[in-house]
Protein backbone atom coordinates (compact mmCIF):
# COMPACT_ATOMS: atom_id res chain seq x y z
CA UNK A 1 0.00 0.00 0.00
CA UNK A 2 3.05 2.30 0.22
CA UNK A 3 2.38 3.21 -3.42
CA UNK A 4 -1.72 4.62 -2.37
CA UNK A 5 -0.10 6.98 0.33
CA UNK A 6 -2.42 9.64 0.57
CA UNK A 7 -1.74 12.99 2.04
CA UNK A 8 -4.08 15.90 3.22
CA UNK A 9 -4.23 19.19 2.12
CA UNK A 10 -1.61 20.62 4.90
CA UNK A 11 0.74 18.13 4.60
CA UNK A 12 0.44 19.02 0.19
CA UNK A 13 1.11 22.72 1.36
CA UNK A 14 3.98 21.90 3.58
CA UNK A 15 5.56 19.18 0.57
CA UNK A 16 4.79 21.56 -1.99
CA UNK A 17 5.85 24.73 0.02
CA UNK A 18 3.15 26.75 -1.41
CA UNK A 19 -0.27 28.18 0.15
CA UNK A 20 -3.66 26.88 0.32
CA UNK A 21 -4.94 29.60 -2.95
CA UNK A 22 -2.33 28.11 -5.22
CA UNK A 23 -3.16 24.88 -4.20
CA UNK A 24 -7.03 25.02 -5.40
CA UNK A 25 -6.42 27.06 -8.13
CA UNK A 26 -4.02 24.08 -9.58
CA UNK A 27 -6.97 21.72 -9.08
CA UNK A 28 -9.33 23.74 -10.09
CA UNK A 29 -7.37 23.93 -13.41
CA UNK A 30 -6.59 20.22 -13.30
CA UNK A 31 -2.86 20.68 -13.06
CA UNK A 32 -2.47 19.22 -9.97
CA UNK A 33 -4.02 15.60 -9.27
CA UNK A 34 -6.39 14.97 -6.30
CA UNK A 35 -9.58 13.00 -4.86
CA UNK A 36 -12.72 14.27 -3.53
CA UNK A 37 -13.24 12.63 0.27
CA UNK A 38 -16.36 13.98 1.56
CA UNK A 39 -15.43 17.75 2.41
CA UNK A 40 -11.74 16.86 2.00
CA UNK A 41 -8.92 16.85 -0.27
CA UNK A 42 -6.24 14.18 -0.70
CA UNK A 43 -3.34 13.95 -2.78
CA UNK A 44 -1.93 10.30 -3.75
CA UNK A 45 2.04 10.64 -3.12
CA UNK A 46 3.04 9.36 -6.23
CA UNK A 47 0.69 11.38 -8.41
CA UNK A 48 2.22 14.18 -6.84
CA UNK A 49 5.82 13.20 -7.76
CA UNK A 50 4.76 13.10 -10.89
CA UNK A 51 3.16 15.77 -11.29
CA UNK A 52 6.32 17.43 -9.91
CA UNK A 53 8.44 15.34 -12.38
CA UNK A 54 6.74 15.86 -15.38
CA UNK A 55 6.21 19.71 -15.24
CA UNK A 56 10.03 20.58 -14.56
CA UNK A 57 12.02 17.67 -14.16
CA UNK A 58 14.54 17.48 -11.58
CA UNK A 59 13.62 21.44 -10.51
CA UNK A 60 11.18 20.81 -8.00
CA UNK A 61 7.72 22.34 -6.79
CA UNK A 62 8.69 25.87 -6.55
CA UNK A 63 9.81 25.64 -10.82
CA UNK A 64 6.91 23.49 -11.57
CA UNK A 65 4.30 26.30 -10.54
CA UNK A 66 5.62 28.84 -12.28
CA UNK A 67 5.98 26.66 -15.60
CA UNK A 68 2.40 28.19 -16.51
CA UNK A 69 1.04 30.26 -19.00
CA UNK A 70 1.35 33.08 -16.93
CA UNK A 71 -2.22 32.69 -15.85
CA UNK A 72 -1.58 31.15 -12.62
CA UNK A 73 -3.05 34.32 -10.60
CA UNK A 74 -6.38 35.97 -11.21
CA UNK A 75 -6.19 38.87 -12.20
CA UNK A 76 -7.85 41.91 -10.29
CA UNK A 77 -8.87 45.38 -11.66
CA UNK A 78 -9.57 48.04 -8.82
CA UNK A 79 -11.42 51.10 -9.62
CA UNK A 80 -11.71 54.09 -7.25
CA UNK A 81 -10.98 57.87 -7.77
CA UNK A 82 -9.26 57.62 -4.03
CA UNK A 83 -5.57 56.99 -4.59
CA UNK A 84 -5.18 56.38 -0.96
CA UNK A 85 -8.16 53.51 -1.27
CA UNK A 86 -6.81 52.12 -4.50
CA UNK A 87 -3.31 51.85 -2.86
CA UNK A 88 -4.76 50.58 0.22
CA UNK A 89 -6.79 47.92 -1.75
CA UNK A 90 -3.92 47.07 -5.22
CA UNK A 91 -1.44 46.35 -2.01
CA UNK A 92 -3.36 44.16 -0.03
CA UNK A 93 -4.77 42.24 -2.66
CA UNK A 94 -1.21 42.05 -4.17
CA UNK A 95 0.23 40.47 -0.35
CA UNK A 96 -2.76 37.94 -0.89
CA UNK A 97 -1.05 36.69 -4.39
CA UNK A 98 -3.40 38.39 -6.97
CA UNK A 99 -2.01 40.53 -9.70
CA UNK A 100 -3.61 43.79 -9.35
CA UNK A 101 -4.22 46.99 -11.32
CA UNK A 102 -5.80 49.91 -10.55
CA UNK A 103 -7.72 52.98 -12.60
CA UNK A 104 -8.37 56.19 -11.54
CA UNK A 105 -11.32 56.45 -13.38
CA UNK A 106 -13.85 54.32 -15.46
CA UNK A 107 -12.52 54.88 -19.21
CA UNK A 108 -9.72 54.43 -17.65
CA UNK A 109 -10.48 50.94 -16.59
CA UNK A 110 -12.35 49.77 -19.68
CA UNK A 111 -9.03 50.52 -21.30
CA UNK A 112 -7.20 48.45 -19.29
CA UNK A 113 -10.09 45.75 -19.30
CA UNK A 114 -10.21 45.81 -23.68
CA UNK A 115 -6.24 45.16 -23.24
CA UNK A 116 -5.93 43.00 -20.68
CA UNK A 117 -8.55 39.93 -19.25
CA UNK A 118 -9.65 40.39 -15.54
CA UNK A 119 -11.03 37.76 -13.57
CA UNK A 120 -12.52 40.46 -11.00
CA UNK A 121 -13.51 43.49 -10.86
CA UNK A 122 -13.21 45.94 -7.88
CA UNK A 123 -14.87 49.37 -8.31
CA UNK A 124 -16.08 52.42 -6.39
CA UNK A 125 -19.76 53.46 -7.20
CA UNK A 126 -19.53 56.88 -7.07
CA UNK A 127 -16.91 58.90 -9.39
CA UNK A 128 -16.60 62.02 -10.73
CA UNK A 129 -17.61 61.80 -14.86
CA UNK A 130 -18.48 57.76 -15.00
CA UNK A 131 -19.56 56.27 -12.28
CA UNK A 132 -19.07 53.04 -11.01
CA UNK A 133 -22.77 51.30 -12.59
CA UNK A 134 -21.57 52.25 -15.41
CA UNK A 135 -18.08 51.13 -15.46
CA UNK A 136 -19.60 47.67 -14.55
CA UNK A 137 -22.43 47.93 -17.40
CA UNK A 138 -19.65 48.48 -20.17
CA UNK A 139 -17.48 46.23 -18.60
CA UNK A 140 -19.82 43.69 -18.94
CA UNK A 141 -20.26 44.15 -22.80
CA UNK A 142 -16.48 43.47 -22.63
CA UNK A 143 -16.44 40.15 -20.87
CA UNK A 144 -20.28 38.96 -19.74
CA UNK A 145 -19.13 36.71 -17.23
CA UNK A 146 -16.91 39.08 -15.31
CA UNK A 147 -17.03 39.09 -11.55
CA UNK A 148 -17.50 42.12 -10.01
CA UNK A 149 -17.55 43.47 -6.24
CA UNK A 150 -18.90 47.27 -5.44
CA UNK A 151 -16.95 49.15 -2.44
CA UNK A 152 -18.74 52.26 -1.85
CA UNK A 153 -19.21 55.30 1.10
CA UNK A 154 -22.49 56.34 -0.62
CA UNK A 155 -25.03 53.53 -0.19
CA UNK A 156 -28.59 53.68 -1.67
CA UNK A 157 -31.73 51.44 -2.10
CA UNK A 158 -31.66 52.11 -5.06
CA UNK A 159 -27.97 51.00 -6.13
CA UNK A 160 -27.59 48.17 -4.45
CA UNK A 161 -30.93 47.08 -6.19
CA UNK A 162 -28.86 47.93 -9.12
CA UNK A 163 -26.28 45.92 -8.42
CA UNK A 164 -27.82 42.89 -7.67
CA UNK A 165 -29.59 43.73 -10.94
CA UNK A 166 -26.22 43.26 -12.56
CA UNK A 167 -25.24 40.31 -10.50
CA UNK A 168 -22.41 41.36 -8.34
CA UNK A 169 -20.82 39.06 -6.49
CA UNK A 170 -20.16 41.99 -3.41
CA UNK A 171 -21.54 45.11 -2.23
CA UNK A 172 -18.92 46.54 0.40
CA UNK A 173 -19.77 50.26 2.62
CA UNK A 174 -16.67 52.23 3.09
CA UNK A 175 -14.89 51.82 5.60
CA UNK A 176 -14.51 47.98 5.65
CA UNK A 177 -11.92 45.74 7.48
CA UNK A 178 -9.37 44.47 4.88
CA UNK A 179 -10.43 41.19 6.00
CA UNK A 180 -13.60 41.45 4.57
CA UNK A 181 -12.35 42.45 1.15
CA UNK A 182 -10.41 39.45 0.81
CA UNK A 183 -12.75 37.45 1.95
CA UNK A 184 -15.05 38.96 -0.84
CA UNK A 185 -12.75 38.59 -3.39
CA UNK A 186 -12.13 34.94 -2.87
CA UNK A 187 -15.70 34.19 -3.04
CA UNK A 188 -16.05 35.58 -5.72
CA UNK A 189 -13.23 33.87 -7.70
CA UNK A 190 -14.73 30.91 -6.18
CA UNK A 191 -11.69 30.19 -3.70
CA UNK A 192 -11.59 29.79 -0.13
CA UNK A 193 -11.98 32.16 1.79
CA UNK A 194 -9.01 33.17 4.09
CA UNK A 195 -9.31 32.71 7.87
CA UNK A 196 -8.39 35.00 10.20
CA UNK A 197 -4.74 34.11 10.58
CA UNK A 198 -4.28 34.12 7.19
CA UNK A 199 -3.15 30.57 6.58
CA UNK A 200 -5.80 30.12 3.20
Amino acid sequence: MSDENFLTTEEVLDYLQVNLRTVYRLIKAGKIPAVRVGRQWRFRKRDIDAWLESSRPGLGAASALDDGDGNERPRILVVDDEQAVRDLLSKTLTMADYDVDAADDGPSALDKMRAVEYDLLITDLKMPGMDGLSVIREARKLAPDLRVIIITGYSTEASAIEAINLGVSGYLTKPFRLPRILAAAARALGEPVPTADGAA
